[in-house]
């Protein structure tokens, strides 16, 4: 099972970085000072998750519990799922970093009428199986890292929004939650 999850990040990796350029071109990008650091947080994390969470040669994979590592393989995969569903209903709207595009519209439809970051959301949940089927303190680390990325660069993207798109989409970031679905608190 950790080896089909890593095939399943292997596989959700080289997609998303092949579709990256069926997007729109940017006409504003966003505050760059936080989205390095958001940026800096992700790959660290990575490399913290990634170097702790394989098996080394010798080494057991997996909780030990069979249908409980492909559950966790199964939840991943879900939640590559959901990114995709999200990405292709932005279509080129899509950018990896903040950014306006000419056309810029609130989507309220599709994994954007359950929450407003649902890139962040499933690649969250993929995150947090992977750390659950290979657990350990360094693990849980990087996870920490890279989701406390997501919440950075989802604020700086809502900065923006707000900026760009006022009213409107005030009243869409009141009714839809962020990342957690029904979930709608603050931010």
């Amino acid at each position: 099972a950790t080896y089909a999850m890593g095939a399943l990040w292997g596989l959700w990796l080289l997609s998303w970085a092949a579709s990256a350029r069926y997007a729109d071109r940017a006409v504003r990008r966003g505050a760059e000072r936080g989205e390095g650091v958001a940026r800096a947080l992700t790959v660290a994390g990575f490399l913290i998750l990634f170097g702790s969470a394989w098996p080394r040669p010798g080494a057991g994979a997996g909780t030990g519990l069979a249908a409980a590592d492909w559950a966790l393989v199964a939840a991943s995969a879900g939640a590559f799922a959901f990114c995709w569903w999200a990405r292709i209903h932005l279509g080129t709207l899509w950018s990896g970093t903040v950014t306006r595009k000419a056309h810029h519209k609130i989507i309220k439809t599709g994994p954007y009428a359950i929450v407003r970051h649902p890139i962040y959301s499933g690649l969250s949940l993929a995150i947090l199986a992977t750390v659950l089927l290979r657990p350990g303190w360094l693990g849980l680390l990087g996870a920490a890292m890279i989701i406390a990325s997501f919440v950075i660069k989802y604020r700086l993207e809502e900065r923006l929004l707000m900026e760009e798109l006022g009213p409107e989409y005030k009243t869409y970031r009141k009714n839809v939650a962020a990342l957690v679905p029904f979930f709608t608190g603050r931010g």
